[in-house]
């Protein structure tokens, strides 16, 4: 029996498998306090391919950012071939946290404590005094088995993704069937293109939620008339489609009128590939379990989600567009600007429901709510993936 069944009633868990006329949804103790959130670490942050941060924002060799994985410690840096690497933030000595906030360093990282040193490879190279005074080795320490800790790690679209337990299919596994989905779209010499612009390109929020339901939210259309009533006047419920990705590892929804409109009626450069019988598409899927992705002819977005406890969530948002000049011209900037500020516009609307979810969830009486057999088939796609996560 799973060990998850200790905390939730395995009747709460297995209901959420049901079709979707008599499925709830995740029971409270997902969201809420407790043991669950340990498990759900595990089994869900460790065991998958997770958003950590962007190539693009560390852009040097030496360049560090730390990230905290729900209180696992790592860094991210470039080493000197250019390549990011990710390791767990701990020297392998008496288990120092190394670096406590993002920097650049030349050469080597340095822990404060005893002065070991590694290079950004990760290699021990230097052991101050551990055979004694002045002598800096010991016959009976190899320095090359206590290196630090490397991350499973893979750049996909600018995104760093990682693996802490190393259990995950391979990168390329988990997202092909993604890739396969929007080469009905664009090539793959077109991703090619994806470009973060110096301006107008990043934000973030902190939401006092579960990181859940930010991607329950996102899956769905439903809600476009009463939450994004702007948004709604051009693109209605009627006008999107449902995507659940099989194997089931994305979900989302799609519109068939996809119109950039800003007010000088300029436009940005388009991907040379996208099919012209699918001008007016655009996708929005959640891939699981924490990064939301929009794809569009002119721009690509990704909106990925730190969790940093049961009910804080701080959401990154990063803007790309097809090619140098639509992310650097000074041609371009009005609706650069245009175009952030309509996307976080929509994204605080959200912001307001998502948290309101949140404070439901401390009703007793709440059974994991129900699902629109019609418009709820993404956000069951996605709660179903988190049991199956859980309960295997």
């Amino acid at each position: 029996m799973s060990e998850i069944y200790n905390y939730i009633d395995e009747n709460k868990l297995s209901v959420v498998l049901k079709s979707i006329e008599k499925a709830h949804g995740l029971p409270n103790e997902c969201y809420l306090d407790g043991p669950y959130n340990k498990i759900e670490r595990k089994k869900i942050f460790e065991n998958n391919w997770v958003v950590i941060g962007t190539s693009s924002s560390i852009a040097k060799t030496g360049d560090i950012k730390t990230f905290n994985l729900l209180g696992i410690p790592l860094i991210i840096l470039k080493d000197k071939d250019q390549k990011v690497r990710v390791f767990h933030n701990v020297c392998s000595h008496r288990g120092y946290k190394l670096i406590n906030e993002d920097c650049s360093l030349k050469k080597i990282i340095r822990c404060p404590y005893h002065s070991w040193s590694y290079d950004f490879n990760g290699n021990l190279i230097a052991t101050p005094h551990i055979g004694g005074i002045d002598i800096h080795n010991h016959d009976d320490f190899r320095k090359d088995e206590s290196g630090l800790k490397e991350v499973k790690s893979y750049v996909w679209l600018d995104l760093i993704f990682v693996n802490l337990s190393g259990n995950a299919i391979p990168f390329y596994e988990y997202i092909k069937p993604l890739e396969k989905r929007w080469s009905r779209f664009i090539s793959k010499d077109d991703f090619k293109l994806v470009t973060k612009p110096n301006d107008y390109g990043y934000f973030n929020f902190e939401a006092n939620c579960n990181w859940k339901f930010a991607i329950e939210n996102y899956c769905e259309s439903y809600h476009l008339p009463f939450v994004h009533p702007n948004l709604n006047e051009y693109s209605k419920i009627d006008d999107h489609y449902h995507i659940q990705g099989l194997p089931n590892r994305f979900a989302g929804q799609g519109t068939t009128v996809y119109n950039p409109r800003f007010k000088n009626k300029e436009i940005f450069p388009n991907f040379p590939s996208w099919k012209s019988n699918k001008q007016q598409y655009a996708e929005y899927v959640a891939l699981f379990p924490n990064v939301m992705l929009a794809l569009h002819k002119d721009h690509y977005y990704a909106f990925w989600l730190e969790p940093i406890k049961y009910n804080k969530t701080r959401e990154h948002m990063e803007i790309y567009y097809v090619g140098e000049k639509a992310a650097f011209a000074n041609k371009y900037k009005k609706i650069r600007k245009e175009n952030f500020l309509q996307w976080k516009d929509i994204m605080i609307e959200d912001l307001k429901i998502i948290e309101g979810m949140q404070e439901g969830r401390n009703s007793p009486i709440y059974n994991g709510g129900n699902f629109s057999p019609v418009l709820d088939n993404p956000t069951h796609h996605f709660a179903k993936w988190v049991t199956n996560m859980l309960i295997k």
